[in-house]
């Protein structure tokens, strides 16, 4: 089970900056423990616990590159046409089956295993084949069209790193060397709820000043995406003393508990106090738009992230902050979101100290990419996700950004998978 030192979160009232906020998760987060092997075609989206070595090298045995004619580059006449007689044939899944003589050429196909002794191959549009002879073109360099053993990957080199999240690429040179199951880092498992009197699920009839749950559907996704499994907790109302039990039951099992919703300081805001009752709540009063309202904490020795209440700031501090707790918490190996450099296609003012996370949508002007800002900022408005393509994002130090000016831009599909 993942473990928090009671006091790892305690930052004071002051704000913190997002830097601030990743960095104590980096220093006090302990990824979760175990592991297990599966198939490789039930690993995608795992996180690899021990490295991959090659027992083998990729590929296996020098091969061509092309149809063609293999031959030795020594045979061949620097300054005009060689003609040669063709000794024999190889392709792929059926190699010559001795080495290639002085003076042949052997006729071979993409893939085909080179015979030994030949180190070159000339495409067959290159060459001119008539009956068991063929022409070749001067000019062609030693070693060209062939590939070597081990090229693309050498026996006993490492070819994929323990935290690795695997891809369908991985997944692949997995293969390719020969593995078929790898050892992963056990699922994470995470336990997920709502809070708030006014929510509702999606379906029922909605009481006047209710709202559907939009947050506990967003979050499941994005968590599944991560390869965790979900337990639903569902939706909990603004009472401290029931939130508490919900949350001591959460905690059971689970190696992170999420909430959203009841995480500022009003009176109905009952996360901290019931989070208190079982472990401690240190609240990330960050400096950061949407989305200051993110608290950090443990239940019975369980890391708990409370996110806000409105969608689009449970998708941003999702992507920035709890993406980050989750990857370390599931064993994987530093994985930072990417930001792309864009042209700013708006001007935009805010006061400096706070970073800010705008939802834009890209658009192409020449070579250039320019970022267009979604007309409306308010945190409730999910659409606004659905219609942009990511965030731009507005640093601490920054009061202005003008049109035309560089700025970062975090795609959606770097922090939402």
């Amino acid at each position: 089970m993942a473990q928090l030192s009671d006091d790892c979160f305690a930052y004071g009232t002051a704000l913190l900056t997002v830097a601030e906020a990743l960095a104590l998760i980096d220093a006090r987060v302990v990824p979760v423990v175990g592991s297990e092997s599966v198939p490789l075609r039930a690993a995608l989206g795992r996180v690899l616990a021990e490295d991959v070595v090659a027992a083998i090298d990729l590929p296996p045995h020098a091969n061509s590159a092309v149809d063609g004619y293999a031959v030795r580059h020594a045979d061949l006449l620097p300054d005009r046409d060689t003609e040669l007689p063709i000794g024999g044939r190889a392709a792929a899944g059926h190699p010559l089956g001795r080495a290639i003589r002085p003076g042949e050429a052997i006729r071979i196909f993409t893939g085909a295993p080179m015979p030994p002794g030949a180190d070159t191959v000339l495409m067959q549009e290159d060459c001119i084949a008539r009956g068991d002879r063929v022409r070749l073109k001067p000019g062609i360099r030693n070693g060209a069209n062939r590939r070597r053993a081990g090229e693309d990957v050498a026996a006993g080199e490492t070819a994929l790193n323990s935290g690795r999240r695997l891809g369908p690429a991985e997944i692949g040179l997995a293969a390719a060397l020969g593995y078929a199951e790898l050892r992963v880092c056990r699922r994470l498992r995470v336990a997920l709820m709502s809070t708030g009197d006014e929510v509702r699920e999606p379906g029922a009839a909605l009481a006047p000043g209710a709202i559907y749950d939009a947050n506990r559907f967003v979050l499941a996704a994005l968590l599944e995406r991560l390869g965790c499994i979900v337990t639903d907790f569902g939706i909990h109302p603004d009472d401290e003393a029931g939130l508490a039990e919900t949350l001591g039951a959460a905690a059971a099992g689970h190696d992170l508990v999420v909430t959203s919703g009841g995480v500022s300081t009003g009176d109905e805001d009952h996360v901290k106090a019931a989070v208190e009752r079982l472990g401690a709540l240190h609240f990330w009063r960050l400096a950061i738009k949407p989305g200051r309202p993110v608290a950090l904490g443990q239940v019975k020795g369980v890391p708990l992230i409370g996110l806000p209440g409105n969608p689009v700031a449970v998708a941003v501090t999702f992507a920035i902050l709890a993406r980050h707790l989750i990857l370390k918490l599931a064993g994987v190996a530093a994985e930072p979101a990417r930001a792309i450099p864009v042209r700013a296609g708006f001007a935009y003012r805010k006061k400096p100290g706070r970073r800010e996370y705008l939802r834009a949508r890209l658009e192409r002007d020449g070579a250039a990419l320019v970022a267009v800002k979604y007309p409306r900022e308010g945190a409730g408005i999910l659409s606004s996700i659905v219609r942009s393509d990511g965030l731009v994002v507005v640093g601490e130090a920054t009061a202005a950004l003008e049109p035309g000016e560089i700025c970062d831009f975090l795609p959606f599909s770097e922090v939402f998978g």
